[in-house]
C-alpha cells in the first residue's frame, strides 16, 4: 500500500473548514512562499544531522545516513525545527491510507470530516485516492486544502472522492507572485474559475500583508470579482509568528492591524463577495 509521509495529525480544529473537523498536514510544498508560518513542511529531510545532537531529549539519532526520529522521547520542544537549514521536519511519519484512518477513527464520532492539508496535499494525491473513499465510507466529508498548484481540470478523480477544495489565491499579477510565492499564479487562477464553474469551491483565502496596498488591492479586485457570493473569502492578516527570520526581515515584523484588512474586506464585499471577513 502506499505511503505518504505525514507531518501531524490535528484531532480536533475549527479554523481548517467548516465545523469541528480533523485536520491531516502533509510534508513537502512545490511552493515556498515567503509568509509561510509552518515552514517545516516545505521540504523533507535532508538528513544532515545538524538537528540530532541538538535535541535536549535525545530524540534523533543519525542511523544508516538517515535521521530517525523516536516520538516516545519527544518533548515537541521544536529545537530541531528552528535549527534546520532545508525548511524540513525530522518528525514525521511515512503512513500508508489505512494507518491514518486508524487513527482518524478515534475522533470520527465528534467530527463533521477531515481536511488534509500541508505543504501541500495535492502533492499526494494518489494517496488521496486510496484515504478518501475510507473517510466518505464513514459518513464524513473530505476537503482539500490547497495552494493551487496542481491542476484539477485535467486529473479530476480526487474531486469525485471529495467534497470541496479550499484554495490559497496570494497574488494574482505574475511578478509580485513570483517574488512572494516562488511561482507563477496562472495556474491558481485557471483553478479558482474551474472550481467556480464546477462548484466545488469551499472557500478563497488571500493574506493581507502590511503596507503593500497596491498588491492586496489588486488581488482582492480580483477574486471578488470572480467569486460573488459563491463561497466564503477569508482576508487573512499577515502574523509573523512562526515566519523564517530573514523572510521576518524581508516582509517587516509588524502584525496586519484588523482595521487595515477590514479595509480590504469591505472592498471585497462592496465588490460582490458578501461573504469575505477577516481572519
Amino acid at each position: 500500500m502506499r505511503k505518504a509521509p505525514v507531518n501531524k495529525i490535528i484531532p480536533f480544529s475549527n479554523v481548517d473548514g467548516p465545523g469541528n473537523r480533523t485536520s491531516v498536514f502533509f510534508q513537502g510544498c512545490n511552493f515556498n512562499c515567503r509568509f509561510c508560518h509552518n515552514p517545516e513542511t516545505i521540504r523533507l529531510c535532508a538528513h544532515c544531522g545538524k538537528c540530532v545532537e541538538a535535541c535536549p531529549a535525545g530524540a534523533l539519532a543519525l542511523r544508516n545516513g538517515e535521521v530517525r526520529w523516536d516520538a516516545s522521547r519527544c518533548v515537541q520542544c521544536d529545537t530541531c525545527l528552528k535549527l534546520c537549514p532545508h525548511s524540513a521536519s525530522p518528525r514525521i511519519r511515512w503512513m500508508d491510507a489505512d494507518e491514518v484512518f486508524a487513527e482518524i477513527s478515534r475522533t470520527l464520532p465528534y467530527i463533521g470530516g477531515v481536511t488534509v492539508s500541508g505543504g501541500e496535499c495535492t502533492l499526494q494525491m494518489d494517496f488521496l485516492l486510496e484515504l478518501f473513499p475510507r473517510i466518505r465510507a464513514a459518513g464524513k466529508t473530505c476537503l482539500l486544502d490547497s495552494n493551487g498548484s496542481f491542476d484539477f481540470e485535467s486529473d479530476p478523480r480526487v474531486l469525485d472522492c471529495c467534497d470541496g477544495v479550499m484554495l490559497d489565491v496570494k497574488a494574482v499579477n505574475p511578478e509580485w507572485s513570483r517574488f512572494l510565492l516562488g511561482a507563477d499564479p496562472a495556474p491558481v487562477l485557471k483553478n479558482l474559475d474551474f472550481l467556480l464553474r464546477t462548484n466545488w469551491l469551499q472557500e478563497v483565502r488571500t493574506v493581507i500583508l502590511p503596507g503593500r496596498d497596491a498588491e492586496n488591492e489588486e488581488t482582492v479586485r480580483y477574486v471578488s470579482g470572480r467569486i460573488g457570493n459563491a463561497c466564503d473569502y477569508k482576508i487573512i492578516r499577515y502574523r509573523p509568528f512562526g515566519v523564517r527570520e530573514e523572510q521576518q526581515k524581508l516582509l517587516g515584523e509588524e502584525e496586519t492591524p484588523p482595521e487595515y484588512a477590514e479595509r480590504f474586506a469591505s472592498l471585497a464585499r462592496s465588490l460582490g463577495a458578501e461573504r469575505a471577513f477577516v481572519v
